[in-house]
């Protein structure tokens, strides 16, 4: 292979693995035409903090909160899902500071919401997510997607495993009365 020839190719090899990857083409056309729940759990928090000193939603200090790594994380999902042109409508987020912060970031907007987290506060409660499972079944006008900023622990209580890593979004198809599917999924490294 010539000098000019081995060149080139290093220069496309080069080029392909600085473009932007994307999730599968066919679910981005399908968000594209809106009617579906984008639940993503938080970006990449500070593990050496947690929750249980907090007295509010807003004593951020008293919480886990984003590293600067997920606010870039969520800074880059509102780019790729703009870059993708992927209508966003409704932001629900989790009242805590790191799941308001991903959706300001990544969505410029989020409306906090103690159904986006599961309530009450006791574990034991069994209606303790039927404000979310609603959130999640209800149908979303085409055109737009719902989002819902929140955490890994209510969605798994709902939709069973895997654990949806930090960033990661989970497509969800509303089907009404309370009935949900799970119809893909987005790791950061997807896009």
């Amino acid at each position: 292979m010539s000098v000019a020839r081995r060149s080139c190719a290093v220069l496309l090899l080069l080029a392909a693995s600085h473009a932007p990857a994307a999730p599968d083409n066919a679910l981005v056309e399908r968000l594209r035409e809106g009617g579906y729940v984008l639940y993503m759990r938080h970006t990449s928090t500070d593990f050496s903090q947690n929750d249980s000193n907090s007295r509010s939603f807003e004593d951020c200090a008293n919480q886990r909160n984003l590293t600067d790594k997920g606010r870039g994380e969520a800074r880059a999902v509102g780019e790729h899902i703009k870059r993708l042109r992927i209508p966003v409508g409704t932001v629900l987020a989790s009242p805590f500071c790191r799941t308001m912060e991903t959706a300001q970031l990544a969505f410029g907007k989020a409306t906090p919401m103690q159904e986006a987290r599961g309530g009450p506060a006791q574990t034991e409660d069994p209606k303790r997510y039927e404000g979310l499972k609603k959130l999640l079944s209800s149908p979303v006008p085409k055109g737009e997607n719902r989002v819902i900023s929140s955490h890994g622990n209510p969605f798994h209580a709902l939709a069973g495993p895997p654990y949806l890593a930090e960033g990661e979004i989970a497509v969800v198809q509303p089907q009404g009365n309370g009935g949900f599917s799970v119809v893909g999924r987005i790791r950061l490294t997807d896009w």
